[in-house]
C-alpha cells in the first residue's frame, strides 16, 4: 500500500501577472524523502519552496498536506530582530504556537543543537554570518517541524560556515527529518538528497533518485538537464 503523502501538489501553478513563475505541476513527498530543487537562477525553485510551505497559495490546482503537519523554512539570507539569540527562539516557539512544559529547556535543546549555547544573551544581528544562518535553522526547528524546506541554505556562506551548517542539515536528515531544498551546489545535492527535481523556466524536466540523476553525468536526462549536470548551462 502507498504511504501517505506529507505534501501533495495536484496541477498547481503561480503566475506573477502575465509570467508562469510555476507551470501546472504534479508533486508528491513521502515522509522521510530528501528532495532537492536545482535549475538555473529564475528556473522557479523559490516559488515552488514558497507554494509547499503555503507562504503562496496556488493560483490553479491543489496543495495538500497531511493533517497536523508542522512546517519550518530556512531563507539564504535570515531577516533577524533586533533581539539576543535566545530571545529569537523564544518567540518562534510562541509564533510557532508550540506548547513545551518548559520552554527554556526546549530553547537550551535548540541552542544546543546548533551550537551556540555560549551565544545566547548575545544580540542577533552580531553573529557571524555562519552563526546566523545556524539561528535561523534553530527558528525554523522551533515548532518541531515534520518538514523542513531550505531555499539556499549555504549558498551565502564561507567555505568553513557553508561545512558547518550543511553537516547540522545532515545530521537531520539521518535523523529521518523530511526535507526539501533548493541548491546550487551539486555536491551538496549528491550528499543530501533522496531525490532531485531539475526545473527550468518554471516546468520540471527532470525527476529522477538521486543515484540515476547523476549517473554517468545525467546520461539518462532529457538534454537540458543533462547540460545542466555536466556544467554546460549557466546556473
Amino acid at each position: 500500500m502507498t504511504e501517505p503523502a506529507l505534501i501533495e501538489l495536484r496541477g498547481a501553478s503561480v503566475r506573477f501577472g502575465t509570467r508562469t513563475a510555476v507551470h501546472p505541476l504534479d508533486l508528491r513527498l513521502a515522509p522521510g524523502e530528501r528532495l532537492a530543487l536545482v535549475g538555473a537562477n529564475g528556473s522557479g525553485k523559490s516559488t515552488l519552496l514558497r507554494l509547499l510551505h503555503g507562504l503562496r497559495r496556488p493560483d490553479a490546482g491543489l496543495c495538500l498536506q497531511a493533517p497536523a503537519l508542522r512546517i519550518g523554512m530556512l531563507f539564504q539570507r535570515p531577516a533577524l530582530l533586533r533581539l539576543s539569540v535566545a530571545a529569537h527562539l523564544r518567540l518562534a516557539l510562541r509564533l510557532a504556537g508550540a506548547v513545551e512544559p518548559e520552554p527554556a529547556a526546549r530553547v537550551a535543546e535548540l541552542l544546543d543543537q546548533v551550537g551556540l549555547r555560549a551565544e545566547a544573551a548575545r544580540p542577533a544581528r552580531a553573529l557571524s554570518g555562519g552563526q546566523q544562518q545556524r539561528l535561523a535553522l534553530a527558528r525554523a526547528l522551533a515548532g518541531r517541524p515534520g518538514l523542513l524546506l531550505l531555499d539556499e541554505p549555504t549558498a551565502s556562506l564561507d567555505p568553513g560556515a557553508k561545512r558547518e551548517v550543511e553537516a547540522l542539515i545532515e545530521g537531520l536528515a539521518a535523523g529521518g527529518m523530511s526535507l526539501v531544498f533548493a541548491s546550487h551546489n551539486l555536491g551538496q545535492v549528491k550528499r543530501l538528497a533522496t531525490r532531485v527535481l531539475y526545473l527550468e523556466q518554471g516546468r520540471v524536466l527532470a525527476d529522477a533518485p538521486v543515484g540515476p540523476f547523476f549517473a554517468d553525468g545525467g546520461a539518462a536526462l532529457p538534454e537540458a538537464a543533462r547540460r545542466f549536470v555536466r556544467g554546460e548551462l549557466p546556473w
